[in-house]
């Protein structure tokens, strides 16, 4: 008996959900990104899994621990779950940008979003990642998803980048624009 696989949109969570004010760990220093509630209800009453993949390095870097890190999802869990946006499932890269050693779900790697892929059974190829950085576009690309770049976060920054080096990849204002250009693109 085979499953179906499912579609899912990718999230970076750093500048795409909330504002990026550098290695947020404390839910007293979360902060939504405007609409951001909203999209991802959008997305779950669509019928598509929600995945937040994001590189977390302040692990690796002493500033928290894996325990501070699941406590803040749990919390953005619960402000979700009463509009039924709730992320389905969220994957962390710990490692530092300079590892040396075998590290494959560091963005742009496509290991985060491999293994949600497998745990998941998701479809990439009716997969969408947003993000904010040149380096979500790139992880969603190398796992056979499509992506948008937003222009939250770092996304202002690097949008002509993006537009150089991924000129398949839209560039969007913020997550409310990327849910309704995803959604119409399935409609």
């Amino acid at each position: 008996m085979s499953t179906a696989l499912r579609r899912a949109v990718f999230l970076d969570r750093d500048g795409t959900l909330n504002l990026d004010t550098g290695y947020v760990h404390r839910v007293e220093d979360w902060r939504w990104l405007p609409g951001v509630p909203e999209a991802l209800a959008r997305f779950k009453a669509a019928g598509w899994l929600l995945v937040v993949a994001s590189n977390q390095s302040g692990i690796a870097r002493g500033m928290f621990g894996p325990a501070e890190l699941h406590a803040l999802e749990r919390w953005v869990d619960a402000r979700l779950a009463p509009l039924g946006a709730a992320p389905d499932a969220w994957y962390s890269c710990p490692h530092l940008p300079e590892t040396t050693g075998p590290c494959d779900c560091r963005k742009p790697a496509p290991g985060l979003l491999l293994r949600a892929a497998r745990d998941l059974a998701i479809d990439l190829a009716a997969s969408w990642m947003v993000g904010d950085r040149l380096r979500d576009a790139q992880a969603g690309l190398a796992a056979g998803c499509r992506a948008v770049l937003l222009r939250t976060g770092w996304g202002e920054h690097e949008a002509a980048q993006a537009r150089a080096a991924l000129p398949q990849v839209p560039v969007l204002p913020d997550l409310p624009a990327a849910c309704a250009h995803i959604l119409a693109q399935h409609s």
